[in-house]
């Protein structure tokens, strides 16, 4: 089993005791050279056998966001259109269902090779095939640059969300010789790789090569206007020293590390004008993406498959402490609340105490994650089956350190990762015994999905009659309408930016 034959080539994984996994198998062509900012496009098959033993290269990106390790790296580069897949080593009678996973990072960083991500709990607790996607991120993924094509050498949009087509079209090719299902495909994700799972509902191009959702920790409403994605787009290209009549052949020539420095130089500009936005992200370009997913979701023009989503209950604590990008101040908040008169004066009273830290800081995780999940909740309900939840648990530590149940917290007991390093660490000061029944909560539920397109029967579906909301905990709940108060107060409440 260790050897696969695909469609493109055989691939040799390596064979565990209780898995087998194959890493960096490319699901598309490298996209440099000519075929910088362009669609993927089909690979070459290849002769022999092709070892995928080893992970290849990260996304661009800034190297410390391909950290995989305390003290490792992994290395970037433009040729990165790869996919892991681990499996049972165990041979099954019948197809095993497959869940794919998009990483997180804001559009910007992140890779597959994250060991917390690896897939091999999930594997072989739910006899399900995992994969794991790297996709272009940053410059060569989300910035609309195609107002530069000329004849000879065209630019192509949404371009990480054209890869992450291109794998699930592999998953449909070779799943079935790993042992997996192409019938039976969940698609799931956390922060900017939730938002892909809701961007991938909206795409036409993305029309059953997935079968169901789980958006962990989606800022649903992103995405960029097509006039908002030129204008971003040539201010990276002024950034870069070119001009509209060379911009081409500037973005052509140009090394990844200076078309990556400009753009992020850009962004690094906009999230201080836009504090909990994001120019780095799908554009509406009324082809690729005819709608903002959000918008698409709302109306009952997205892909009507069952949807579980939620957020954590401290979204923006790991933000205000490390990261600035989040509008965690008042001064950050009334940016963003510009275009929605009166407000504030709505969110000060839902948050006692605002614009104190506290308050100002549960509202601005709740502005970006919370209220346009609120949207999605009760906007996918009206078409398909929808499951929400809010994760409430923290270990002892992470409370004490004033985190709670913080962003990227719930990829741990996903991932069943309490028992790893990081999980042995966060509990060392107590609450694992809660944290593993959180583990299996998460997990009986997120494979239960995968199996059957619903979670376990102890969570009914979310309605807009009652919002019944699954909270995570230990022990677990269930909640009609959480804090209605504050969703009150955010309804209605888009972004603002005037860009």
């Amino acid at each position: 089993m260790a050897e696969i034959s695909t469609a493109e080539g055989v691939v040799r994984g390596h064979r565990g005791r209780h898995v087998v996994r194959w890493r960096s198998i490319p699901y598309a062509a490298a996209p440099v050279g000519e075929l910088r900012f362009r669609a993927p496009q089909p690979l070459q098959p290849w002769q022999g056998v092709r070892e995928a033993t080893e992970f290849a290269f990260a996304a661009m990106q800034h190297r410390s966001g391909a950290r995989i390790g305390p003290r490792t790296t992994q290395l970037t580069a433009e040729d990165c259109l790869t996919l892991n897949v681990v499996a049972p080593a165990e041979p099954s009678t019948t197809p095993r269902p497959v869940m794919v996973f998009i990483h997180g990072g804001a559009y910007l960083i992140g890779t597959s090779a994250l060991s917390l991500y690896s897939g091999t709990r999930l594997a072989t607790r739910g006899d399900v095939v995992v994969v794991s996607i790297n996709y272009r991120l940053g410059a060569f993924g989300y910035v609309d640059f195609s107002e530069f094509s000329t004849p000879e050498r065209p630019f192509e949009s949404n371009l990480g969300l054209r890869d992450q087509v291109a794998a699930l079209e592999w998953v449909q090719r070779n799943i079935a010789a790993f042992g997996g299902d192409p019938d039976n495909v969940t698609v799931f994700g956390e922060s900017a790789g939730a938002h892909a799972v809701l961007s991938l509902l909206a795409t036409p191009a993305a029309r059953g090569l997935f079968h169901r959702g789980i958006a962990q920790s989606a800022p649903a409403d992103w995405a960029m206007t097509a006039e908002q994605a030129r204008r971003f787009g040539r201010s990276c290209i002024e950034k870069l020293g070119a001009t509209p009549e060379n911009a081409a052949k500037m973005l052509v020539e140009a090394s990844p590390n200076e078309i990556r420095k400009a753009v992020e130089s850009r962004l690094n500009k906009w999230s201080r004008e836009y504090p909990g936005t994001f120019a780095v992200s799908p554009v509406v370009d009324g082809d690729y993406l005819p709608e903002a997913p959000i918008d698409a979701i709302v109306n009952g023009t997205a892909h009507p498959l069952p949807l579980i989503i939620g957020t954590n209950r401290n979204e923006a604590t790991l933000f205000a402490r490390f990261d600035d990008t989040l509008p965690t101040t008042q001064e950050r908040m009334r940016k963003v609340l510009a275009g929605s008169e009166g407000a504030e004066a709505r969110i000060a009273a839902a948050y006692p105490g605002y614009p104190a830290a506290k308050p100002a800081v549960r509202a601005g995780g709740d502005f970006v994650f919370w209220r346009p999940s609120l949207e999605v909740m009760a906007g996918h309900s009206r078409h398909a089956p929808t499951y929400a939840y809010r994760l409430d648990f923290a270990p002892r530590a992470v409370r004490l350190a004033g985190f709670g149940a913080t962003h990227a917290l719930d990829l741990i007991p996903v991932f069943g990762g309490v028992d790893s390093v990081i999980g042995r660490a966060l509990t060392a000061a107590g609450g694992r015994k809660g944290f593993l029944a959180v583990q299996r909560e998460f997990q009986d539920n997120w494979l239960a999905f995968a199996r059957t397109g619903a979670p376990l029967p102890s969570w009914p579906e979310y309605s807009e009659q009652r919002r019944i909301t699954r909270v995570i905990d230990s022990p677990p709940r269930l909640e009609v309408d959480p804090e209605k108060s504050k969703r009150l107060a955010w309804e209605g409440i888009r972004v603002s930016t005037g860009y």
